[in-house]
């Protein structure tokens, strides 16, 4: 998210401009002839399909390419085969178990390298996530924002720095056992907005103009599935916490939802939900990344 941070309201505007036009029937190919490798070392429904019809609609082309496919892990180094496919496509986009495995990678690639998730982000998710508040409150400094759930994992530190860059006061409520990494929160506080960490669910959502949850029970560590229920029990946001929320506040939720968990299903497929306009916008946000990035390789 830190290397978005001259360029996050321009790649919001930009993927809102783009949505509008192709929505139009405007052509927004602006990527003619580009290629986008993809690498997925976790799979996802929502990253594969937003990035290849992204490419689509920009006139380019993507390759999806699994564990299986590649000689990533099977002996190859991540600095070899950064090398050699930025020798065949113009972007990778890397959704990688570990944060340190994409950063290898963008080290030695020669083309722009996407995170598409790791163990300690998640910036895609968090640009569609801002691009859907911003269509839906019309700007994002000065907003509220509530987060719900696991405390220590790549949302929730990615919405600390994405709403710190965006000027949003965030508060994270989450057991005592799931706070966040410090260096997310210290990067926070930096930033010159408002930032809470509690465990406390009393009046959690006061105040809030946008509440968000994601999954207790991350890839990775579905092993804890038991324990990890049994500690979040009492942080399921339900019609009473989402009452407690402004009356035009929001809901986010990245999908997939468990539903009775983090979430109830009236909540999720409520009125005040926009998780569905929120799963669109990857596509969205994601093409405007992908140009963002195009542009910046060209001007280079």
């Amino acid at each position: 998210m830190l290397d978005l941070q001259d360029d996050l309201t321009d790649i919001i505007d930009l993927s809102i401009r783009l949505k509008k036009d192709s929505k139009k029937g405007k052509s927004i190919q602006m990527l003619k002839g580009k290629t986008l490798g993809m690498i997925f070392e976790k799979p996802s429904t929502r990253t594969r399909v937003s990035f290849e019809v992204g490419m689509t609609l920009l006139g380019g082309h993507a390759i999806y390419l699994n564990t299986n496919d590649i000689q990533l892990g099977r002996g190859e180094s991540i600095e070899d085969t950064a090398l050699v496919l930025s020798r065949y496509v113009d972007m990778i986009m890397y959704r990688a178990k570990k944060a340190e495995a994409v950063h290898e990678l963008a080290q030695y690639a020669t083309v722009p390298v996407i995170n598409g998730l790791d163990n300690r982000e998640h910036p895609c998710q968090i640009v569609t996530d801002l691009m859907t508040v911003q269509e839906h409150k019309g700007h994002l400094k000065g907003q509220q924002f509530v987060y719900i759930g696991d405390g220590n994992n790549n949302m929730a530190h990615s919405y600390l720095l994405g709403c710190g860059i965006a000027g949003m006061d965030i508060r994270i409520v989450t057991p005592k056992a799931y706070q966040p990494d410090s260096f997310f929160v210290d990067a926070v506080k930096k930033m010159g907005v408002a930032v809470e960490v509690t465990n406390q669910m009393s009046q959690a959502t006061r105040g809030a103009d946008v509440v968000a949850t994601d999954t207790w029970v991350s890839m990775g560590d579905e092993a804890e599935k038991a324990k990890r229920i049994l500690e979040f029990k009492g942080f399921t946001i339900d019609e009473k916490v989402m009452g407690q929320a402004k009356p035009d506040a929001v809901f986010l939720h990245c999908l997939p939802a468990y539903y009775g968990y983090e979430v109830t299903k009236e909540v999720a497929h409520g009125p005040q939900s926009v998780i569905f306009d929120e799963a669109e916008n990857r596509l969205w946000a994601q093409i405007g990344i992908m140009v963002t990035l195009a542009g910046s390789c060209s001007r280079s």
